[in-house]
């Protein structure tokens, strides 16, 4: 007989409840109004995610991540295992229950990863933080990795989507420095986004990092590099 699935914790959100539900004591799910988000049993899409932002970043002595969405920390995880031992991660989850079960249930998935010394939580909107660091002078990190729930899709094409218009892919790109990279975990592909990488002067890759799978993919966009590429990437 198959073992039933426990809520452990359960938070009202404009989309329904957010629980985090466990089966045998190893098996855990997210879930948001009965939706699966996120299974500790199935996140190579994840992993993949920091693995392709952390290649990015290669030659670089103390890089700085800026990682949108914690869920189970999966993608921080990889991060951390391949960042150098002078690179920092601030992590900027909006729910702050997120967090508590990344510090508490969920810890042991990832070695508890959130309690690295050289992770920094934000409770935020990611897409306020990136504003704020383009308006301050732009340039404040080596990657921006957004593993958030759905992630670029169809209804997310307008151009003032506070997350993948393209008001905020060339604000992400400034607050990127030269040849930074940004890199965005997808359900499935969506040509728009990709488009309005490229239009704000991201190089681009799309990835399937599961074989066979007909979804989830990861955009890697990497920023203009270099005293003539930073110069052009301030026009308009």
């Amino acid at each position: 007989m198959a073992l039933a699935w426990m809520t452990l914790d359960s938070v009202a959100t404009g989309e329904g409840p957010l629980e985090l539900r466990c089966r045998g004591g190893r098996d855990y799910l997210i879930t948001v109004a009965g939706r699966v988000l996120m299974s500790s049993a199935a996140h190579r899409s994840e992993v993949a995610l920091g693995e392709l932002a952390c290649a990015g970043l290669a030659g670089r002595r103390s890089p700085k991540v800026l990682v949108g969405g914690l869920g189970m920390g999966y993608t921080l995880r990889t991060i951390l295992d391949l960042l150098p031992r002078g690179g920092r991660v601030r992590v900027v989850e909006i729910n702050p229950t997120v967090v508590g079960w990344c510090r508490g249930p969920l810890a042991g998935l990832t070695d508890r990863a959130v309690a690295d010394p050289r992770v920094t939580v934000e409770v935020a909107d990611v897409a306020h933080v990136v504003r704020r660091f383009a308006r301050a002078g732009g340039e404040a990190w080596d990657a921006v990795v957004l593993d958030l729930y759905q992630g670029p899709h169809l209804s997310s094409r307008r151009r003032d989507h506070p997350l993948y218009g393209t008001a905020a892919v060339e604000a992400t790109r400034r607050a990127l420095r030269p040849g930074g990279v940004f890199a965005v975990w997808g359900e499935d592909h969506d040509p728009g986004f990709e488009k309005a990488l490229r239009h704000a002067g991201f190089s681009v890759r799309v990835h399937r990092p599961v074989t066979g799978a007909r979804r989830h993919v990861v955009y890697l966009g990497r920023a203009p590099g270099g005293r003539r590429a930073r110069r052009g990437s301030r026009r308009g």
